[in-house]
């Protein structure tokens, strides 16, 4: 009983502190203290039960959140999962198509080579074939020629006559060389030799020697028509593997173009997916460990609601068990007895007590760090001689101080949140920036690297065109002296054999004799008289001069094949030195591009390197900025809560003294006007 009239008296107080704050200098003694009291009791009954549904509104909207929040973040979770799989699938086949498109792009390009290569190496052979068929045809023209006058000589009964001209010599040497019976042979070298020592006892009669002169015909006719034949079957396989490999050619030029596009299209691809891996990977982190925060703040938040729903519960039964003693008709048939009248609640009132409750409200604040400044004014309470005018004033200016630091806290609190978030961007920005341009210097280093090995390659291939043309040249100048040396000896030799010709038949035969010019002679005396008439030596005469054509005849084939493979060489090597020329024209200009790329590459390479130290700088920069502004804010931005809570705490605390410091006052005139009274 004691008790309950200890709460009793203290709330009857309390409601009598804020009537003389709201009623200054009136004196309400008529109200019922207990009614008074039981009208609070049913205020905070009433106040706790509105804090209590408002804070359930927002604990059923924090446990929507925590489910809805859960499940898109679950969902959010397996998708990124999933789409790191799907990503990592796609790396694999994309790196392997990479790799196998690298290696079809190799291929195709050995390929090309090789039928380059081989292009190249028939069109030599073909050549040769053409050089030689052109010898060997030339060779069978001249002997069909030949045998052909033979033949017609003889059937004109002109064989004598036939035996002094070149083309005797020819048939002589055919019939030595050509494949044929030895009969045929010697009836042939019987005619040829006829008149010549012991060889003029026999001649084989003309017919017989032109039925083997035209069999001689006929065979050379076919061996010409094989070998034409031959020429122009090499002529057709040449032109169609010309074309087939121009074809090939063709093709593997096109699968390079495709392919080398394709590389760099699946090089970007594949780039491009490993950046989103990241970003993926990065996002799953983020929203696995927010998960996981989440989950610990629905837990923590359902465990506090359960505590208040209990603390609750216990606050409202207290108040209604209390409402339910002051009501009882016992309770107020006490209070009738024992509170006669309502002076009872004003005569105890002092400025000890006063101070004692100021002192109280003040120390509720003790929650947590506590302001020196609040022990300035609890000193400043205590104290005998103290003016609550004095103390009121620095209560005012001390929840004027703190509202201002409170409004400090905030700004600043926003100022470093938008701060570090802008910093975190732009260190992230130039974190990205350095990335790319570390990617693009290694690109970079590696284009250079492989214009520098084709440069190379280029360049050894002009010095190896340089020395074969150079070669080339040194031999075709030894070919071509040597030619003009063999045609001098061999004309001179032919002009050597003309004149002993000459002169040979100037005494065995007259009327083929070519008297050259003559000088002015005077005439000799007449010869004194000797022997009789002199018997010339005719028929060894006519075989040596047979000879000597031949010999004629064999230094103008040799002198026709000297001057058509002097022709055809020195085609051949105006064609290598103007195909030469464009090669090596071709290849500077390559090199010349190639070095022009390479010097704009290194130029980029260079400014890269740059930008990449300065962005690296700068990114340094902007993360030792970034610490700081954290050294500067984290203690800030993790008590900020605290520091608001303990404020708040403060500045309720220093309204609750002052509300009591100046019931204080006001009670010090009620009692002085009691005790007048």
């Amino acid at each position: 009983m004691a008790g309950l009239k200890f709460i009793v008296l203290t709330l009857a107080l309390a409601g009598l502190a804020q009537a003389s704050d709201s009623n200054r200098g009136k004196v309400l003694l008529n109200v019922n203290p207990i009614r008074r009291v039981v009208t609070m009791l049913q205020s905070m009954q009433k106040k706790v039960a509105e804090e209590g549904e408002k804070e359930e509104v927002l604990y059923d909207k924090f446990m929507c959140y925590c489910k809805n929040g859960k499940g898109t973040l679950e969902t959010s979770i397996e998708s990124a999962k999933n789409t790191n799989e799907q990503l990592i699938s796609s790396i694999k086949e994309t790196d392997a198509t990479l790799k196998q498109t690298k290696a079809d792009l190799k291929t195709a390009q050995t390929d090309r080579a090789d039928a380059k290569s081989a292009v190249a190496t028939a069109t030599a052979l073909r050549a040769k074939q053409a050089a030689a068929f052109a010898t060997e045809s030339s060779e069978l023209k001249t002997n069909i020629a030949a045998t052909n006058k033979a033949s017609a000589a003889i059937e004109k009964g002109m064989g004598g006559a036939f035996l002094q001209t070149s083309a005797a010599s020819v048939l002589k040497q055919l019939s030595i060389n050509m494949d044929m019976s030895s009969m045929d042979r010697e009836m042939v070298t019987a005619f040829l030799t006829q008149g010549q020592g012991e060889q003029s006892s026999y001649v084989p009669a003309s017919g017989q020697i032109t039925g083997i002169l035209k069999q001689m015909i006929d065979t050379m006719d076919k061996n010409l028509a094989d070998v034409t034949a031959a020429e122009n079957g090499s002529i057709s396989d040449f032109n169609a593997l010309m074309a087939a490999k121009s074809k090939e050619i063709n093709a593997l030029s096109k699968q390079i173009e495709t392919k080398t596009s394709r590389v760099g299209t699946l090089g970007v691809q594949l780039v491009t997916q490993k950046e989103d891996l990241d970003d993926t990977s990065k996002s799953l982190m983020e929203d696995t460990a927010f998960l996981k925060d989440l989950d610990s703040s629905c837990t923590t938040k359902a465990d506090e609601w359960s505590t208040r729903q209990k603390v609750r519960a216990e606050e409202l039964l207290a108040i209604a068990d209390t409402i339910k003693l002051l009501n009882d008709d016992d309770a107020l048939e006490l209070f009738k007895k024992t509170l006669p009248t309502p002076s009872l609640l004003q005569m105890k009132t002092n400025g000890q007590a006063t101070k004692q409750r100021a002192l109280a409200a003040l120390n509720q604040a003790s929650q947590g760090p506590r302001d020196f400044r609040l022990d300035l004014i609890s000193l400043a309470l205590k104290g005998k001689k103290v003016s609550f005018a004095k103390v009121l004033k620095m209560v005012d200016d001390m929840v004027a101080l703190l509202g201002k630091e409170q409004v400090d806290d905030d700004n600043k609190k926003e100022y470093c949140g938008t701060l570090i978030d802008k910093t975190e961007d732009d260190l992230k920005a130039l974190e990205l920036t350095v990335s790319d341009l570390g990617k693009a210097i290694a690109d970079m280093k590696e284009r250079s690297a492989t214009l520098a090995e084709e440069i190379e390659a280029l360049e050894d291939g002009i010095k190896s065109l340089d020395k074969q043309v150079a070669d080339a040249t040194e031999e075709r100048k030894e070919e071509h002296e040597d030619n003009v040396e063999t045609l001098a000896s061999d004309n001179a030799a032919k002009e050597l054999i003309g004149i002993a010709t000459n002169r040979m038949n100037k005494f065995y035969n007259p009327k083929l004799y070519k008297a050259p010019e003559a000088l002015a002679q005077v005439a000799p005396p007449p010869a004194p008289e000797t022997f009789g008439a002199y018997s010339k030596k005719g028929d060894e005469s006519s075989g040596v001069i047979a000879m000597m054509d031949m010999m004629v005849a064999d230094l103008d084939k040799e002198i026709t094949e000297i001057e058509t493979e002097e022709k055809e060489n020195q085609k051949e090597y105006e064609q290598f030195m103007s195909d030469s020329a464009g090669k090596r024209a071709s290849d500077a200009k390559s090199i010349e591009d190639k070095e022009s790329a390479k010097a704009d590459l290194e130029a980029s390479l260079v400014s890269n390197t740059e930008e990449k130290a300065a962005k690296m700088k700068e990114a340094m920069a902007t993360a030792q900025f970034l610490s700081e502004v954290h050294g500067d804010c984290d203690w800030l931005l993790s008590n900020f809560d605290m520091r608001k809570k303990a404020r708040a705490g403060e500045i309720d605390s220093l309204t609750k003294a002052k509300a009591v410091l100046s019931g204080a006052d006001f009670s010090l005139l009620q009692s002085a006007s009691v005790r007048r009274h």
